[in-house]
């Protein structure tokens, strides 16, 4: 850990060094190019500079912030809580392994959610790169597909809480719910959603360990763990039913 750490300051320190001495070197008005992008050093002069400059920093806020929304404003979370519900229940321990697991979410995620991207590449995306629409305006046309995607999969009852939270005054219509009230209770009622599911999966896996349990205590095999020997029958089990293709097919279904 120590030389890693060192490695890490080395490596940072080297390259501040070679900033210190390139930069010179090339003037401070120059620009480093690089492939598809150019950085300009020189200090604004002009108002488009600024807006080159907002722009920046709009997008690495939005790249900061991605992860929270692809995990909390999709389908990725239940997605992934079922997945991880099924590898409990068959008792494969790490397989198949969450790298597997969430990339299967991740892939079904941009799956499920392709047509609310298009509708909102389509109605924000498009009118702010031809200059029809202004940034307000992107934002809530950016926000309404998405909005309406979670307030399709979120119960009233949890919606009703957070609405009350964050607002003083009772909304009259759905439309007047703040996201700030939307994102919470949609993931609240994606975990409910979640759990359901994992416990219809666990219900025929946990017959079949109690089924080999008893035969094994019958046949006074005690000291056998009922796990070695149900794994393989539960895997059997799984497999005949084709169980990934009921499992996948149900899971896309549900958001429909």
């Amino acid at each position: 850990m120590k030389n890693r750490t060192r490695g890490l300051v080395g490596a940072f320190l080297c390259t501040l060094i070679t900033l210190g001495l390139l930069l010179p070197a090339c003037g401070w008005g120059a620009d480093l190019n690089l492939p598809a992008f150019r950085l300009h050093w020189d200090e604004t002069s002009r108002p488009d500079q600024v807006s080159d400059l907002l722009k920046i920093v709009f997008i690495i806020t939005v790249l900061s912030i991605a992860p929270s929304i692809l995990l909390l404003m999709t389908c990725f979370t239940r997605l992934a809580v079922v997945l991880a519900f099924l590898r409990s229940a068959l008792g494969t321990q790490q397989s198949p392994p969450n790298q597997v697991i969430v990339g299967l979410a991740l892939f079904l995620t941009f799956s499920i959610m392709w047509p609310v991207w298009e509708e909102i590449h389509r109605e924000a995306v498009i009118p702010f790169q031809n200059q029809a629409i202004g940034g307000d305006a992107f934002l809530q046309r950016a926000v309404a597909p998405l909005k309406a995607f979670m307030m399709k999969q979120t119960r009233a009852k949890d919606l009703k809480l957070f609405a009350s939270l964050t607002s003083e005054q009772k909304p009259r219509i759905p439309d007047d719910i703040p996201l700030s009230a939307v994102v919470p209770a949609f993931v609240v009622s994606e975990l409910k959603t979640a759990f359901q599911i994992g416990f219809l999966l666990y219900i025929p896996f946990l017959v079949l360990d109690m089924v080999v349990a008893s035969v094994l205590l019958s046949m006074g095999m005690m000291m056998l763990p009922p796990v070695m020997i149900s794994l393989p029958f539960k895997l059997m089990l799984f497999v005949l039913v084709d169980g990934w293709n009921l499992l996948i097919g149900s899971l896309v279904k549900s958001f429909a």
